[in-house]
């Protein structure tokens, strides 16, 4: 993949601790037909939680596969985040929805979202969306009823260092008030697309 190709299309990175709004930002700006978005599927080796579906959700591979990937360098960037529990954007992933003329957003994790921007610094906008707390947030895992209490602590506890890289990104949108939030988003990524 060229990194200094102005044709190709944008790469919009959002990042921000678990629970603190990202993803329902991100589903707002896919629905905004005129930024002419489409969401960039992560590869993982966690198992499918719920009704998620391959393929759509993520790319859900083994982690035998996943490592495969990693050393046939696959991925534009991946990580390990809990032990043998590995996600990752895939090359082709990328590829596909530049080849449609479109614009790529992320929904991903903090290093991943910095590695993006440091392979590509001028097609990329990364914004970390903060929480408005860490009780907040907390609070907000608990709703979701998805994790066990450790895995809501572990999650805690990885957001204070999350919080910290927060001044690396390029915009930092505060979600206190979702609305505000995802007006903000939209008038920022917007002026992004056409610049």
């Amino acid at each position: 993949m060229e990194s200094n190709s102005s044709k190709k299309g944008k790469l919009i990175v959002f990042s921000a601790p678990s629970g603190s709004g990202k993803t329902t930002i991100v589903r707002h700006l896919l629905g905004i037909d005129h930024l002419n978005l489409e969401f960039s599927i992560s590869a993982t080796s966690r198992a499918k939680r719920g009704e998620e579906i391959d393929g759509k959700d993520y790319y859900f591979l083994s982690a035998e596969e996943f490592k495969n990937k990693i050393k046939k360098e696959d991925f534009l960037e991946w990580e390990e985040v809990y032990r043998d529990n590995f996600y990752g954007t895939l090359k082709t992933e990328v590829e596909r929805i530049w080849a449609k003329g479109k614009h790529v957003i992320f929904d991903i994790d903090v290093s991943g979202g910095l590695r993006i921007k440091r392979k590509f610094p001028e097609q990329t906008i990364a914004v970390f969306v903060k929480p408005p707390s860490i009780d907040e947030l907390k609070i907000r895992l608990k709703k979701r009823k998805t994790e066990s209490e450790d895995k809501i602590n572990m999650r805690v506890a990885k957001a204070s260092a999350e919080l910290a890289t927060a001044p690396l990104f390029d915009v930092i949108i505060e979600n206190d008030n979702l609305e505000k939030a995802l007006q903000e988003a939209e008038t920022l990524i917007g002026d992004f697309v056409n610049s």
